[in-house]
């Protein structure tokens, strides 16, 4: 047997075994050589009085728009004329994902901003996981267009109760040989409570449908743009004085309070927190998406 480096050994002391597969040499089936399916969707809202407003909808890293479209299709049925964006390498192989970083990530939100503002003036913005980092940099360089924004699972920090004990020391590792390699693997529950579903979702990644819902996995190099990308933002945060709604599972496998917490703190205007309690991380599509919605709806029409 060939030993192990000193660098996977120093690996399996910090952060275990279970939720990393291996050097990036060793690259995963999913998604290869699939061109990048456009998954978008745009949907008007139904007739109310007054109608809502313009929402933008943004996915989390390594996600996909889908992960977004029930709270889409309930917020157009609610009135709200509603478009769910790409971000830039998504939806296809884990090579289009490494030709982007979170520079071409925001980039991708810019360019949706600038599209729907054009057409409705101001709009709303609801993230998930990165998704609510990147709705909280727009709102710090458009305060005059983002008129509220919804935060679901904001992730500054991976620190679930999944994670390892010595997750904490993950940024420090990826800045290591090894660690810029090497595959970050999703582990179970998957970010999902409800069994049923969670079955679906991590067949279709099995499959190497990332379109349909994501990739199982992503390289130290994507995370190290996350945390690059988060360096970036957290000094931003006291100058944020959009209303903000943030959503948190009290049971989140990935981000623990410590993040809706950070963040409220932190904002120089008005910040509801609303607390579940029956789901994990992708509370979108959990078995708390329906007040996920109810509570959405409810901030955003009282703007």
């Amino acid at each position: 047997m060939k030993p192990r480096s000193y660098w996977t050994r120093l690996k399996e002391r910090l952060v275990g075994e279970n939720i990393w597969s291996g050097p990036g040499a060793h690259r995963a089936q999913a998604g290869s050589g699939s061109p990048i399916k456009d998954v978008t969707f745009h949907y008007e809202g139904a007739e109310a009085s007054p109608p809502g407003p313009a929402v933008l909808l943004i996915h989390g890293l390594t996600g996909t728009p889908n992960e977004m479209r029930f709270v889409g299709k309930a917020l157009a049925k609610a009135g709200f004329t509603v478009y769910g964006m790409q971000l830039a390498g998504h939806c296809g192989t884990e090579d289009d994902l490494l030709t982007t970083g979170w520079r071409d990530w925001y980039a991708s939100v810019e360019a949706a901003h600038a599209e729907l503002v054009a057409k409705h003036g101001t709009i709303c913005v609801a993230g998930l996981s990165m998704g609510a980092l990147l709705a909280l940099h727009l709102a710090y360089n458009h305060p005059d267009t983002v008129k509220g924004i919804a935060l679901y699972s904001v992730t500054f920090w991976h620190d679930g109760w999944t994670i390892p004990k010595l997750g904490f020391l993950l940024p420090l590792f990826l800045y290591t040989p090894l660690g810029l390699r090497y595959r970050f693997i999703e582990a179970y529950p998957y970010g999902i409570k409800d069994e049923r579903l969670r079955k679906r979702v991590v067949a279709s990644m099995l499959s190497g449908d990332s379109a349909a819902a994501g990739t199982l996995g992503m390289t130290g190099r994507s995370l190290r743009q996350l945390y690059a990308f988060i360096r970036v933002l957290r000094p931003e945060l006291p100058g944020i004085a959009t209303p903000t709604l943030i959503l948190h599972s009290t049971e989140d496998d990935i981000t623990s309070l410590r993040n809706p917490r950070f963040v409220e703190r932190r904002l120089a205007g008005p910040v509801k927190t609303v607390l579940l309690d029956d789901c994990y991380h992708m509370i979108t599509v959990d078995q708390q998406r329906n007040e996920v919605v109810r509570e959405t709806i409810d901030f955003f029409r009282g703007l």
